[in-house]
C-alpha cells in the first residue's frame, strides 16, 4: 500500500502541467481532483479509470480480482473499437466471494484464474485489476502476477488502482504508469523506422480513429502504437522506439507522455482530430516533430499538399449545410478535449455556441477556449439540472450536444439532442468525421418530431362555446342550446 500512496503522490506532481507548476510543493501534492466523496463514485473511481484507459487494448485478457460486481459495473464502459482481436470483450473476473475473503483465499483463487486464461485463451499478456475489496484484505496482487508470470511464461501485468484511492482521472494516470512500469519498453522491434509515432490518449470511439489512421498513412507515417485505441500488446511493449508523439487527451495520460519524453527522447505535443483546422494542425505538427528529429524534409511538402486536397474537399461537402445551420446556437455540455475542440470545429461553419461545460477540462483546456470565444462567460463548470431545463426550455439553444446522462434533459424540454460523449454511434474524427458531425446535427435539428412535439396537445384545445349552458333552464331552452352549440364552426373555437 506504501508503493501505492507513492505512485499517486508521484503522479499528482505533473511537471509537463503549466497549472501544477505554478504551486508550491504541498499544493502539489494534493492534486487537481477532488476527492471521492464516501458511497459517491458515479463520477467514476480510480479502478474504473483505469479500464477506460486499458480495456481497448483488444487482444489482453484484463482479469478483475474482486467480487462479481466490480466486473459488471464497469465491463464495456467505452465505445472503443476494435479492427481485430476480440478477447478483450470477454469479461474475465475471480468472483470473490464472503467465504474466500474469510478463509483468506484471494490469492490463490487469483492464481487459479491466471492458468485457466493462459491455458484456454493463451493471450499475450494478462492485465490483474485489484478493487477496493482485494485491496482492503490485503491480497498482494503484485506478488501473484510475478509468480504467474514466471510459472507461465507470459507478462502478468498488476493495475493497482483500487477505487477508494481516487477519482477516475486518476486511475487514468495511474493506468499509465502501469504501462510504463511493465509494458513499454520490454519488446525490441526490428523494424523502426524515422516515420513512427505514438497517438497518446485516443480511444477509438465508434471507430473514429480509423477515419486519421489513412491520412497519416498517405504520408508514409506509421503510428507504431495507439494508446489505448485498437492496441495490440506487442504495439505498446515497442512504443519507446518512435520518433514522436502527439497526445489527444491530456487529462488521461499527460504522465505517460512526459516520461516518455524523459526516458527515450520521444518529443509531444497535445493536439486534437476534432475539426477541420485542429486535423490540419495536428497533421502538420507531426510531420515538423518527425522532421527534428531527422526525418526527410520533403514530408512537410507532401503534408501541406495532403492538408490542402483534404480541406477542399470538406469544405465543399460542408458548404450544402451552411446555409441551415449558420447562425443555429448550440449547448455543449462535456468535457475535456471536445470542450474546446469541439467548439473551434462548430464555430468553423457559422455555428453559434452559447455554452460550453468545462468541469473536466484542465487548465490548458480552458485558455483555449477563452481564445476561441473571445471571453469565459459562456463556460459553465457546472449546470444544475433544473437550469439546464430552463435554458432549454426558454429556447436559449436550438440543440444541445452532450452524453447519455443529460439526454432526457434536453428530451424533456423538447430540444434536439445528439450524443458526443463515448456512448456515440457515429465517428467525428478527421475530415470525414466533421462533415459526419454537421449531418448528425443538421438531422437532429431539421427532424420534423419537434414540431410535432411542441404543438399542444389535442386535449389541450378547448372549444370556446359563446355562454355557458344554464343549469335553470328547461328541458326544452337546454335542447334549444344544444343544438345551438351543435351548429357551430371552426371559428368558434379557441386557438390551439
Amino acid at each position: 500500500m506504501s508503493l501505492l500512496r507513492a505512485k499517486i503522490q508521484d503522479v499528482f506532481n505533473e511537471p509537463a502541467c503549466e497549472e501544477n507548476r505554478g504551486k508550491d510543493a504541498k499544493a502539489r501534492k494534493k492534486g487537481c481532483s477532488k476527492p471521492l466523496t464516501p458511497g459517491a463514485a458515479a463520477g467514476g473511481c480510480a479502478f474504473d479509470g483505469a479500464k477506460i484507459v486499458l480495456q481497448p487494448i483488444t487482444d489482453v485478457a484484463h482479469l478483475i480480482h474482486a467480487p462479481l460486481a466490480c466486473e459488471g459495473n464497469s465491463w464495456d464502459n467505452r465505445g472503443a473499437a476494435s479492427s481485430g482481436p476480440t478477447l478483450w470483450r470477454t469479461s474475465f473476473t475471480t468472483d470473490l466471494t464472503e467465504l474466500d475473503v474469510v478463509m483468506g483465499q484471494g490469492e490463490r483463487k487469483l492464481f487459479k484464474a491466471i492458468r485457466e486464461i493462459k491455458e484456454a485463451y493463451g493471450p499475450p499478456a494478462i492485465f490483474v485489476y485489484p478493487t477496493c475489496v482485494t485491496a482492503l484484505i490485503g491480497d498482494d496482487i503484485e506478488a501473484v502476477c510475478k509468480r504467474a508470470a514466471e510459472k507461465f511464461g507470459l507478462p502478468v501485468v498488476p493495475v493497482n488502482t483500487p477505487g477508494f484511492v481516487g477519482s477516475k482521472n486518476l486511475g487514468n494516470k495511474l493506468a499509465g504508469e502501469a504501462l510504463l512500469e511493465h509494458v513499454i519498453g520490454t519488446v525490441e522491434p526490428d523494424d523502426a523506422g524515422p516515420y513512427d509515432i505514438n497517438i497518446l490518449g485516443e480511444f477509438n470511439l465508434s471507430g473514429e480513429f480509423w477515419l486519421v489512421k489513412p491520412l497519416l498513412d498517405r504520408l508514409g507515417i506509421r503510428v507504431r502504437a495507439c494508446i489505448p485505441g485498437d492496441a495490440r500488446y506487442f504495439d505498446i511493449a515497442c512504443a519507446h522506439r518512435a520518433r514522436a508523439a502527439m497526445m489527444v487527451c491530456s487529462t488521461a495520460l499527460i504522465n505517460l507522455a512526459r516520461k516518455m519524453e524523459q526516458r527515450w527522447d520521444i518529443p509531444f505535443f497535445e493536439g486534437s482530430f476534432y475539426g477541420i483546422t485542429d486535423t490540419s494542425e495536428a497533421l502538420r505538427k507531426i510531420s515538423q516533430l518527425l522532421v527534428k528529429k531527422g526525418a526527410d524534409p520533403e514530408i512537410l511538402g507532401r503534408t501541406e499538399a495532403l492538408i490542402a486536397e483534404e480541406e477542399a474537399i470538406a469544405w465543399k461537402k460542408l458548404a450544402a449545410y451552411r446555409p441551415r445551420l449558420e447562425g443555429k446556437r448550440v449547448l455543449l455540455n462535456t468535457g475535456g478535449v471536445k470542450s474546446w475542440s469541439v467548439v473551434h470545429a462548430l464555430m468553423e461553419i457559422g455555428i453559434e455556441i452559447v455554452g460550453t461545460s468545462v468541469k473536466k477540462s484542465t487548465v490548458e483546456d480552458k485558455q483555449r477556449i477563452k481564445q476561441i470565444l473571445k471571453d469565459d462567460n459562456h463556460m459553465f463548470e457546472q449546470m444544475a439540472p433544473r437550469e439546464l431545463y430552463d435554458m432549454l426550455s426558454e429556447r436559449e439553444a436550438d440543440i444541445m450536444l452532450s452524453g447519455g446522462r443529460t439526454q432526457f434533459i434536453a428530451l424533456k424540454a423538447k430540444t434536439p439532442w445528439l450524443d458526443i460523449n463515448q456512448e456515440r454511434q457515429h465517428p467525428y474524427a478527421g475530415y470525414d468525421g466533421m462533415v459526419e458531425l454537421v449531418r448528425q446535427i443538421d438531422l437532429a435539428i431539421h427532424n420534423p418530431i419537434w414540431r410535432q412535439v411542441r404543438e399542444p396537445a389535442p386535449w389541450d384545445c378547448q372549444p370556446a362555446v359563446r355562454e355557458e349552458l344554464p343549469s335553470t333552464k328547461s328541458d326544452s331552452a337546454t335542447l334549444h342550446a344544444v343544438q345551438e352549440f351543435a351548429g357551430t364552426t371552426a371559428d368558434d373555437f379557441g386557438e390551439c
